[in-house]
């Protein structure tokens, strides 16, 4: 595996951690619009956790969301799905960082180094789906209420919490795709066959240099 592809992959596949990490804690996942009104006195915001206010003075109150079982389907499975996404890139990052050829962790046998690199990367795309998931259901449900003439409640937009979530799951795509690819690629170049693709045997280095060398004789030969 190209060790500069290893490289550029870790790096992404930490920086989509960092970013769910963000993403997970931050407030504004959605806030109230002010579409159509002529004078705000509060802006509400929400996140996974808590729902809080703020008024024109700046004073903030927020208050947690007292049961999870009351909590809509969405906001449930969007909890489990960010805190996921965040085991997972752990894991990801531990066995990206064993499966690279410059880490003495898991020896010189690079092409089982290969294989945990890929492991990592699998880990990484499992990372970047969960996220993707989650604050895409969370973003649909927004926009499902907020073009809906019949919904009663307060209508919301999507906050910057979503967006740091997305782009979280787009590097950690990236990350795992190159990690795949490189490794299977790797893998494959990396295959003994028997017989090559014209049908004529491959010799082993070992075999040729014996074929090439002086010719041997047994001792009936000099009878």
């Amino acid at each position: 595996m190209d060790p500069i592809v290893e490289v550029v992959a870790l790096i992404l596949g930490f920086l989509a951690w960092v970013m769910a990490g963000v993403a997970l804690p931050n407030r504004y996942w959605k806030q109230s619009t002010v579409d159509g009104t002529v004078i705000t006195t509060s802006t509400i915001y929400e996140n996974l956790w808590m729902s809080c206010a703020t008024d024109s003075t700046g004073v903030h109150n927020c208050r947690e969301f007292p049961s999870m079982l009351a909590l809509s389907g969405y906001i449930q499975a969007s909890r489990a799905l960010m805190i996921g996404s965040i085991v997972l890139g752990t894991f990801g990052l531990v066995a990206t960082l064993v499966g690279m050829q410059c880490c003495k962790a898991g020896g010189e046998n690079y092409v089982l180094k290969g294989r945990i690199a890929g492991i990592g990367g699998a880990f990484f795309l499992l990372q970047g789906l969960c996220t993707m998931i989650s604050v895409s259901w969370y973003a649909f449900n927004i926009t499902q209420d907020f073009f809906n003439p019949l919904y009663p409640g307060i209508r919301y937009e999507i906050g910057e919490g979503l967006y740091i979530g997305w782009c979280s799951a787009t590097l950690a795509i990236c990350g795992g795709a190159c990690l795949v690819c490189a490794c299977r690629s790797d893998t494959e170049d990396k295959v003994p066959y028997p017989y090559s693709a014209t049908g004529r045997t491959v010799y082993s280095a070992a075999a040729t240099s014996r074929r090439d060398g002086p010719p041997t004789y047994d001792k009936n030969a000099y009878v």
